[in-house]
């Protein structure tokens, strides 16, 4: 009850993105080294490295060894680097990338281990959630960039993103089918990404598909050679990052709420949203701009 309670009191104090769903985040911390959590010594590296410049932060996760698994240490730095300063006006677009030859293996299968017991799995995947859902609601975009394989909970992580960039030898799979433990949750962002056919076929074979068969199904946005996915990807943060964060968030923010509406109501919020975007400072900056003949000068 303590814990229901204390959850009610975040979403109470924490901005209106947050309280989106039913988990809002739990921790709003910027992890520094050794400060990640009880749940790692304070001696064991972080599993993801975070550096920002001119309004792109970028994500690594960093944990190569292990394939780079979303154990649970993985996925609250994870949570706790997408939350940094998410409402500073310096921060403009956020990229997803993984260190070594595979993006994410999905979850750690030795933290689902009968010995660590159903509260501690409970947490896993309530975590898990709480990020996933977390890149939706967050008020800047967020971009993945695969080099490599991406399985299970590594894919979910994909799919949740607003845009996913990959190289040709990058491949997608969500094959816990084949170990006894369905991919439930990834087919939450999975079925919202493809087709339901792609999905379920993804999800009862457990077979993998390449990036350009993601990229005919919509999981990712475009696929390019190795040697061109980092500065493919750095060209669209670039683009996003010279924009206004006003409007691209409202924008971001309108779009996810009216997808899941009928035609009628989806006309009526983003119609609604149009003119909350008149009603902008960049909004007006922005047509004045275009009227006479020069570039905007945003207010962030």
């Amino acid at each position: 009850m303590a814990a229901v309670a204390g959850l009610r009191a975040f979403r109470a104090k924490g901005p209106t993105w947050l309280r989106r769903g039913p988990w809002a985040p739990r921790s709003a911390g910027f992890c520094s080294p050794g400060a990640a959590g009880t749940a790692r010594l304070e001696s064991e590296p972080r599993p993801t490295s975070t550096r920002q410049r001119d309004g792109i932060r970028n994500i690594v996760l960093s944990n190569p060894k292990k394939r780079n698994a979303l154990s649970l240490a993985m996925l609250k730095s994870l949570r706790s680097d997408i939350l940094h300063e998410a409402e500073s006006k310096d921060l403009k677009v956020i990229i997803i990338s993984g260190e070594g030859p595979v993006f994410s293996s999905g979850h750690d299968l030795k933290e689902l281990t009968g010995e660590q017991g159903h509260d501690y799995h409970t947490e896993v995947f309530q975590t898990c959630s709480e990020v996933m859902m977390l890149i939706q609601n967050h008020p800047v975009p967020i971009i993945a960039m695969v080099n490599g394989l991406a399985t299970a909970a590594g894919c979910q992580l994909i799919a949740s993103c607003d845009i996913a960039v990959a190289s040709e030898r990058s491949s997608f799979a969500t094959p816990g089918v084949n170990i006894g433990l369905f991919c439930s949750t990834p087919a939450v962002a999975l079925g919202r990404a493809v087709p339901r056919k792609v999905a379920l076929e993804m999800l009862f074979t457990g077979e993998p598909i390449s990036a350009q068969e993601a990229l005919l199904h919509g999981l990712i946005s475009k696929v390019v050679p190795e040697e061109q996915l980092e500065d493919t990807t750095m060209r669209i943060a670039k683009k996003i990052a010279s924009l206004s964060r006003s409007v691209v968030a409202l924008g971001k923010a309108t779009f996810y709420k009216q997808l899941p509406q009928d035609l009628r109501t989806a006309y009526y919020l983003t119609s609604q949203a149009m003119v909350d975007n008149l009603a902008l400072q960049d909004g007006q900056e922005g047509i004045n701009a275009f009227i006479q003949k020069r570039k905007p000068i945003w207010s962030h």
